[in-house]
């Protein structure tokens, strides 16, 4: 467990936790590590589901599918983000989406009895947890709001616009990676693959912005914002 501890102490869920009290934490909440190879799932759409998970290394995605059997990319995970801290908050677990490993990963998992429930020495660190969890579950309602609206906006250049837009605050960077690849990203914001590269290459040629397979740099983010209304 000590393997993955500098990607832990990055989690939010560990937020203001350090490294000694972390590893008694994880003894105390009887988390453990779990191996998953490419293609398997952690879990799918309407597993009961009783812990949280955060991936350790690795990449996976959670994803939703229609009566239809469509599949709709929801999130991507990268390592130290956790996932199923939703669901395990509410009555019956049932989770609404699956989640899939996109290539081989290590997940730690953590009991949600465990987190919600201090331990009989109501150690101070357990009660941060706490704190950090109800943050966490704020920040996941706000996140899931930016994902409706990003789904309702009809342009092929608006969506992108949004999305790109989005990934460079949260970078704090004009030049960063995405996780998508093209085939994820159209999946992701639900547009065809194949319109969405030809506008891509059209934001490319009117110098906007650049971009070599995940790599992307806005190259003038006042035109990028002309293609919606942008809150400075």
């Amino acid at each position: 467990m000590e393997l993955f501890s500098p990607i832990l102490l990055k989690c939010p869920l560990f937020r203001n936790i350090c490294e000694v009290d972390l590893m008694k934490l994880l003894l105390c909440m009887n988390a453990y590590t779990k191996s998953f190879q490419e293609n398997e799932y952690v879990f799918l759409e309407d597993d009961e589901v009783n812990s949280l998970g955060i991936l350790l290394s690795g990449a996976a995605e959670i994803i939703k599918e229609n009566p239809a059997g469509a599949r709709h990319i929801v999130s991507f995970l990268s390592p130290g983000e956790m996932f199923a801290e939703g669901i395990v908050c509410t009555g019956k677990r049932i989770s609404p989406v699956t989640v899939s490993i996109r290539k081989d990963s290590d997940i730690l998992m953590i009991p949600y009895d465990k987190i919600i429930k201090t331990c009989t020495g109501s150690c101070k660190f357990h009660h941060q947890l706490i704190q950090n969890m109800m943050l966490i579950l704020g920040d996941k309602n706000l996140n899931l709001n930016y994902k409706l609206e990003l789904l309702s906006l009809k342009g092929m250049r608006e969506k992108l616009a949004t999305y790109l837009i989005a990934e460079s605050k949260r970078q704090n960077s004009l030049t960063f990676q995405i996780i998508p690849n093209r085939n994820e990203l159209s999946e992701y914001l639900n547009v065809a693959r194949t319109s969405m590269c030809r506008e891509l290459a059209r934001m490319k040629e009117e110098e906007i912005l650049d971009y070599y397979q995940n790599s992307f740099k806005i190259l003038s983010l006042e035109k990028l914002k002309l293609s919606l209304l942008i809150p400075e």
